[in-house]
């Protein structure tokens, strides 16, 4: 797989985008509004960076944690209850930057078996 081209990373590059900008059109705490624009910058950062490096499979686990942070950051900031449309924004992009970047596991771990001369350490 060449560099650029995997769809998962550009999925999770619009996932984070959206939570990140978002932030300008839904109501919200200080603290949610931190949340989702950290949170979202660091997956449009990160998912650029995986689409740049295809092999690094560790780049398809930090965007996983970073996505699951999102996820759990209504309960972490205090405004899963309060503020309903930002809850449900950092749920679904969290959830579908996780999606995204879990599949994106096996082909980058692939790619870099390929790149290695298909070969295993022995253990």
């Amino acid at each position: 797989m060449k560099k650029w081209t995997r769809w998962q990373d550009w999925v999770v590059v619009v996932a984070g985008a959206y939570a990140a900008l978002s932030t300008i059109w839904v109501t919200g705490t200080t603290m949610s509004m931190n949340l989702m624009v950290g949170l979202g910058a660091l997956m449009v950062v990160v998912g650029v960076w995986s689409a740049a490096m295809p092999r690094l499979v560790s780049l398809e686990w930090l965007l996983a944690a970073i996505s699951a942070l999102l996820i759990v950051s209504p309960w972490l900031g205090s405004y899963a209850s309060s503020y309903a449309t930002a809850s449900w924004v950092s749920w679904i992009c969290g959830a579908v930057g996780l999606a995204a970047s879990l599949w994106a596991v096996a082909p980058a771990m692939n790619l870099r078996h390929e790149t290695h001369g298909g070969t295993r350490a022995a253990h």
